[in-house]
Formats: structure tokens, sequence, C-alpha cells
């Protein structure tokens, strides 16, 4: 495989959100590339391996730079996917020209790179995903096991102040409530951070389709009443910030 510049970063989507991809309103770039093969996956589009001629980052640092009376609430650049780190030296460089410059930096990972604790003074608010509390089962789902995804949360744990772990809940492969006993007693071991719980949707199904891809999850949803049942076991099992 060639190497990719380590000065472009490979972008399929990019706009601007508000408090759903970090704090405040925030310039979001989609990433190319993933390293997971979730089926739920809501960016389908983002398996296609990096190519063409990507974006500049010095472009990207002056488009954040020209955003900057749009970051209100305490807003900034997000990075997210895809997953951002398939794109690891680039978005290094990216996140050290933004902190430079004084902007407010987030990442949305899956915690499976194995450097990925490098970037941590480069971020200011880190959102990483907690797919599984079992590696043979996350490997199931995803195509990976969950080894370094859990080091990378507990590492996050001890040293960044604003870490934001997420749950994705899928009915059939994690949301049951021995499943949020699993997780209770997994991050009780890692230290204080909050949990935000994102039930399954089908936003991204029509993109399986569009590319090529067949879309095979069955009979996912999860309910309010389930996601309670849920959030209840994982409150009652550890008292932690739950949203």
């Amino acid at each position: 495989m060639k190497p990719m510049n380590a000065d472009v970063l490979h972008v399929f989507k990019k706009g601007f959100s508000f408090v759903v991809d970090g704090p405040g309103n925030r310039l979001v770039y989609h990433l190319q590339g993933c390293n997971f093969r979730c089926p739920w996956c809501a960016n389908p589009e983002c398996f296609r391996a990096p190519e063409g001629q990507g974006m500049p980052i010095a472009d990207m640092i002056a488009e954040a730079k020209q955003s900057e009376s749009l970051f209100f609430a305490g807003g900034g650049v997000t990075f997210t996917g895809g997953e951002p780190t398939c794109q690891f030296e680039a978005l290094r460089t990216a996140l050290q020209g933004l902190k430079q410059n004084g902007i407010h930096t987030c990442i949305e990972s899956n915690a499976a790179h194995i450097n990925l604790p490098e970037l941590y003074p480069l971020i200011d608010f880190l959102i990483l995903d907690c797919k599984h509390y079992d590696s043979t089962q996350h490997r199931k789902w995803t195509g990976q096991g969950n080894e370094t995804v859990l080091q990378n949360i507990a590492a996050a744990a001890r040293s960044h102040p604003h870490l934001l772990v997420r749950i994705p809940l899928v009915s059939g492969v994690n949301a049951a409530v021995e499943d949020a006993a699993a997780f209770a007693d997994l991050f009780q071991a890692m230290g204080d951070f909050p949990v935000e719980l994102l039930r399954y949707h089908e936003f991204g199904k029509p993109k399986w389709e569009q590319n090529g891809m067949k879309y095979t999850m069955r009979d996912a949803q999860v309910t309010p009443e389930q996601a309670a049942r849920f959030k209840a076991k994982l409150c009652q099992k550890e008292k932690r910030d739950i949203c």
C-alpha cells in the first residue's frame, strides 16, 4: 500500500454540528477509512480506502480559523469517521496545527489504534467507543478484538481530563441487562468517566445499498424501555454519569 501523505487528510463529509460531536458548535470532519466493519455503521462510505488528492491540512486549519466566530458554547473542530486514526500521522499534524492556533479539538474514535494515547495531549475532548466488553463478541461484530480498545480507554481514564465513553446499544449484540452488568464491572476497574448510550438506528441503511453492500442487521432496534433497563442496571452496579 502506498503510504499516505501526512500533509493532507481525506475527508468524505464535513459540516457543523451542535453538541452531538463534542461540546458546543463544532466543525466536523468525517475522515475516510475504517479498520472496523460494524454491520450497523451509519457511514459505510468510509470503508473505502483513502484515495485521491485529499484536503491539505493547511487549508483545513485556515478553514477552522475562519470559522472561529461559529465555535460558540465551547465549540471547535471534531475529527470523526470512519475512523480518524486510520490517517494517524496526518491526524496528528492537523491536531498540532489546531492546538497551535488555539482551536478546541475533539476526536471520536473506536480506540483501536495502538498509538492512540500519543494523541491524548493534543485532544481537548476525547470520545471513545466501547462496543463490547467481550473480545470474542467484539471480533464477531467489528472484525477485531477489543484488547487495544480497552487498554486505550483505561489509559485515557487515568490521564485525560475530558473523556466520554460511548456504548452503541444494539439489540442482540450488547443491549441486554446482563450486558449492562458486564460493562459496569469493566468500567469500574478503569476509573471515573461519563458514559453515553447511543441507541441503534437505521439512518445509514440506504447508503449500504448505494455503495454496493448488503445491509444485514435485523431486529436490532432498542426500545426506550430496553434502554432504560440497561441504564438502570449500569447505574445499579456502578454510580457514574450516564447520558
